[in-house]
């Protein structure tokens, strides 16, 4: 699990970065843009593919077509970032994301990770089939047995990731 927090410009390889992350977190006032058009290239760091996947084919082509530049508030409005918070506290509330994940069991976590990266792929009855033998395999660890255990007791899990 990554999480990117944006405090300031993420621009061209920044931002790919950034896209490359799970979530993103943007102090209110980042900037960003993936302006590689402008000089005659293309953002080739995942940023064609990573952008229009998590803002759609329009705001990509504005973005990157268009050289368009968006604040903090146009990114968490397009999807861009899924939180904005105060100059100063992005990685902070980063961190306290990365402490939630931390939380869960972490093969629960691999395994919910690749079915929600799996869904690029378009196919959606060949993504069910993925989920239902992902969430079978699951079913049979230890960290599957000590969640519900745990729950039941009314106390944090202990994983031991199997």
């Amino acid at each position: 699990m990554s999480v990117a927090a944006i405090n300031g410009y993420a621009m061209g390889g920044g931002l790919e970065c950034a896209l490359a992350c799970d979530i993103r977190i943007a102090e209110a006032h980042a900037q960003m843009a993936l302006p590689e058009a402008t000089v005659g290239l293309l953002p080739c760091g995942g940023g064609t593919q990573n952008l229009a996947w998590t803002v759609g084919e329009g705001w990509a082509k504005r973005m990157i077509l268009c050289g368009e530049r968006v604040d903090a508030t146009t990114a968490a409005r397009i999807g861009l970032v899924e939180e904005v918070v105060e100059q100063g506290q992005a990685l902070e509330r980063a961190l306290a994301l990365t402490a939630q994940v931390g939380k869960q069991s972490p093969p629960a976590v691999t395994a919910c990770k690749e079915l929600i990266q799996s869904a690029r792929h378009g196919n959606i009855a060949a993504a069910y089939t993925a989920e239902r033998e992902s969430f079978v395999k699951l079913f049979d660890t230890r960290d599957q047995r000590e969640g519900v255990n745990a729950f039941l007791e009314k106390r944090s899990p202990q994983w031991v990731n199997g």
